[in-house]
């Protein structure tokens, strides 16, 4: 039997208020071509199916779309909730799904011997089970015992999170013996690689479970959340598939992937590389260095690329500012788009109250007085120092007049 595992599509995701559906209807259409090929007969969602709980129309409609796409190719697909996700809306068509052979689990069932999904081989015999565990949410943490201290809530935490992997592997123990079982997840484990657009969860990901806590029962575990992909060392194999896409500009040099296992060969996965649709590029330096990069850009005939840019001047000056806000405006290369700036001065300005004399209350001071000052310190030309200097009184003059 052949299980791919992927998580963390994010659908509806907006980078910098930038669309990337476009993105995800390519990684679907790789994606069907994959399972395909591959002959693949179970597919693993590991949770965060759609970026926001109330996700547009839109992002319905690509879900929804998506996942009559896979259907069609004829595997069991197991789909459970993150921490992103809202329960009701992933578990509101359950009854239809359950038709196409698709299980969706949002959220936690009451029995949790519910959350075990035997998947039958050909000749009809079980011959695996998914213990499909959704993100636990906090009412599905909660302790009996009132935590008396930080720590001690966090312990409680921890505990409340195994216990329901230490159950779930007790009841597959005994209902489906002697047959492999995987464990599906979404949630923080202490010691691996985060990127910026992963929401912390369980306070701050503090109470993140350790590896050891998943006991050596499964054969093993598709974890999702965490957007980079990456093994957990333990003595199981489990793993993070990390998310198809780029999510965010910190991940832009990751190598995205989706796990292939496939039984014959034992649950150590094969890594399936996702191809890149798109690039997130980060240009870093001061405002000829920035020039030059973006002149030196190459044709892009694929999906838009965005560009993040970081400007690096050693000291304040209002003219750089104008002069790249100037460059970001005229930048017209086809292919690619500025979706982010952010400006450093290397050299600390001085603050208001620094501006005035050691005998002067700032109070004191006429804003004309305190604005000359201000640009004294700049490396402005003194033609370019009056002509700020001439807007400001006329700013300063309109202000007065009004009140």
């Amino acid at each position: 039997m052949k299980i791919l595992h992927t998580a963390d599509w994010h659908i509806g995701k907006k980078l910098h208020k930038q669309d990337l559906s476009e993105d995800f209807e390519l990684f679907i259409q790789w994606l069907c071509k994959e399972i395909d090929e591959q002959q693949v007969d179970v597919l693993l969602v590991s949770g965060d199916v759609f970026d926001l709980a109330n996700p547009s129309n839109e992002a319905k409609r690509l879900y929804y779309q998506s996942i009559l796409k896979l259907r069609n190719l004829g595997l069991q697909i197991i789909i459970t909730g993150g921490n992103h996700d809202s329960p009701s809306m992933l578990n509101a068509p359950q009854a239809i799904l359950n038709e196409l052979n698709v299980q969706v689990m949002g959220s936690l069932p009451e029995k949790l011997k519910e959350v075990l999904i035997p998947i039958p081989s050909k000749n009809g015999e079980i011959e695996l089970v998914v213990a499909a565990i959704p993100f636990l949410r906090n009412k599905d943490l909660q302790s009996a015992e009132v935590a008396k201290t930080y720590e001690e809530r966090l312990q409680n935490l921890k505990e409340a999170i195994a216990n329901y992997y230490t159950e779930a592997a007790e009841i597959a123990q005994t209902n489906y013996p002697e047959i492999p079982c995987i464990a599906m997840g979404h949630l923080f484990t202490h010691g691996v690689s985060t990127s910026e657009s992963e929401r912390d969860i369980q306070i701050g990901n503090q109470a993140g479970v350790e590896a050891s806590q998943f006991g050596n029962y499964f054969s093993y575990v598709a974890l999702g959340h965490i957007h980079q992909p990456q093994q957990v060392k333990a003595e199981i194999p489990i793993y993070y598939s990390g998310s198809p896409i780029q999510l965010s500009f910190s991940e832009r040099k990751d190598e995205k992937r989706v796990l292939l296992i496939d039984t014959k060969n034992g649950f150590v996965p094969t890594s399936i590389a996702v191809p890149s649709f798109r690039k997130l590029i980060k240009l870093k330096g001061n405002l000829n260095e920035i020039q030059q990069k973006l002149a030196n850009l190459e044709t892009n005939n694929r999906l838009t690329h965005f560009i993040e840019i970081e400007l690096i001047e050693k000291k304040h000056n209002p003219q750089i500012v104008f002069l790249l806000n100037n460059l970001m405006e005229n930048f017209q290369l086809a292919g690619y788009s500025i979706v982010k700036h952010r400006i450093h001065f290397e050299e600390k300005q001085k603050g208001l109250s620094e501006v005035a004399h050691p005998d002067q209350n700032l109070d004191e001071m006429k804003a004309k007085d305190v604005f000359e000052k201000r640009i004294a310190e700049t490396e402005l030309n003194s033609e370019q120092k009056q002509n700020l200097m001439s807007n400001f009184e006329i700013l300063l003059q309109e202000i007065e007049e009004n009140q």
